[in-house]
């Protein structure tokens, strides 16, 4: 697990090894030098909630059976709120994690979303969250009933213990917008508690409310609503004029059940292998690590520089009805190459293909402002002229709509390989990924450093 911060008092959250952070349930928190204070009154103190998913399997045998299966993970069996279930589900009651607040104060959450393969809706009943901060930057108040959190994301919010002292519960649950698309319909609940006495007689908390759960439009409004705060002392630095300009298409596909395939390895649509993709390439792991193969310049490692900087199928990306041969992709180890200083665009364009589904996609390496967001199909002309750059958020997952289309911009100041990938799970192990590989600079401070010494090898 790595945590990083663009500004100090903000939390930037990430873990990988795929599908082994399904048992990450911590973080690290920077915190602001001293001497400086958070844009926002101080809090009265902070928690980190980790929402998370669990499955009653090993993890690696849930991935190793949805692999062999050529379809969908088999659907989690509870959500979590810093590992606990919470009272709706057998055994757990006792358990329920709980947060003490006092009448009058106000409280820091840290929020992450560390479940697998779902976004989520996040509430607490009665109170509302103003959201301050996300991915690691500052933002400007939010005030909502309820946030929706992507696999990856992390968002500031402030509570303010402002009801009639009782207890409320803290809820989260899925949106899955996907036809046909399992999920785990459960929620999972924690309690805010004001001080005082309460006996098992009391009355049951209520519940907050939370959009139902294929509500497109409500996931859709918040994500669409976040500001930097663009202040003089927390400037933004939109790239304004763009040199690399990429469109890609991100879609779910399917590949025809080989011949001599059975049924149980074909468990897909109609007897087919789900797979994903960029650009209708389905990205297939190298031999070796692309970093070392790049830094090392090591022969016969089979990655190119041709991913196509725009779809090369051009078609109704969210049409209700598509031609099946679309669903098909191509597999292949394309990266881009970008670079040193260049600034890039990069609209990511959601399609029906399969199964039309939001999909959060996260860059390693940057942080960049998401200067659109809207549904349908992305127009090159007109969509350009609404784009914010005047204070759009700053942040490293975007949430790209059900067939809609999601646009960011950045500077490609950091050399390096950098993955890309959508941070379902399910998605990117199918090949809903690639790789940025930033060439270096011409001074020392803007080249690769070499491996440290005592670095293992892969």
């Amino acid at each position: 697990m790595l945590i990083f911060s663009d500004e100090e008092g903000t939390l930037w959250w990430h873990a990988h090894r795929e599908w082994d952070r399904a048992t990450v349930h911590g973080a690290i928190v920077v915190y602001p030098k001293l001497g400086t204070s958070y844009p926002f009154p101080i809090p009265a103190a902070e928690l980190t909630l980790v929402l998370g998913e669990w499955w009653k399997e090993n993890i690696m045998l849930v991935y190793e059976q949805f692999i062999t299966s050529g379809g969908q993970p088999i659907d989690s069996d509870a959500y979590t709120i810093n590992g606990q279930p919470g009272d709706f589900y057998p055994c757990s009651k006792h358990e329920t994690f709980k947060l003490e607040v006092e009448c009058g104060k106000t409280y820091l959450l840290r929020i992450i979303n560390a479940a697998m393969n779902e976004i989520l809706f996040f509430g607490i009943a009665e109170h509302k969250l103003t959201v301050v901060g996300t991915d690691g930057s500052y933002t400007k108040p939010l005030t909502r009933d309820f946030i929706t959190i992507t696999p990856g994301q992390t968002f500031d919010c402030i509570l303010e213990a402002n009801q009639k002292p009782g207890r409320y519960y803290m809820a989260a649950r899925a949106y899955s917008s996907g036809v046909n698309v399992n999920f785990d319909n459960t929620t999972t609940t924690a309690i805010v508690e004001y001080k005082g006495n309460y006996d098992e007689y009391s009355p049951p908390p209520p519940l907050p409310y939370l959009p139902c759960y294929n509500d497109t439009l409500a996931a859709v409004d918040f994500s669409a609503s976040l500001r930097s705060l663009a202040s003089k002392d927390h400037p933004v630095s939109v790239p304004i004029e763009v040199k690399d300009r990429l469109i890609s298409t991100v879609s779910v596909n399917a590949y025809p059940c080989p011949i001599n395939s059975t049924n149980s390895t074909c468990q897909g649509p109609n007897g087919t292998r789900l797979a994903a993709s960029m650009n209708n390439i389905s990205f297939v792991n190298p031999s070796i690590d692309i970093l070392e193969a790049y830094y090392y310049h090591i022969k016969g490692v089979l990655f190119g520089d041709k991913f196509p900087k725009f779809p090369p199928y051009v078609f109704n990306y969210t049409a209700d009805v598509l031609p099946l041969k679309l669903e098909i992709p191509k597999s292949g180890t394309h990266v881009v190459m970008l670079k040193y200083n260049t600034t890039v665009e990069l609209v990511f364009q959601g399609t029906n293909l399969v199964a039309g589904i939001d999909h959060p996609m996260h860059l390693h390496g940057f942080n960049f402002y998401t200067v659109g967001l809207g549904l349908g199909n992305f127009d090159e002309r007109l969509d350009p002229l609404n784009y914010n750059l005047v204070d759009p958020p700053l942040q490293n997952t975007v949430a790209v709509p059900k067939r809609g289309w999601a646009a960011i911009r950045f500077k490609a100041d950091n050399p390096g390989v950098w993955f890309l990938h959508c941070h379902f799970e399910r998605h990117l192990t199918w090949g809903m990924k690639t790789v940025f590989i930033v060439r270096e600079g011409d001074c020392p401070d803007k080249k690769l450093l070499p491996r440290p010494l005592d670095m293992p090898l892969c």
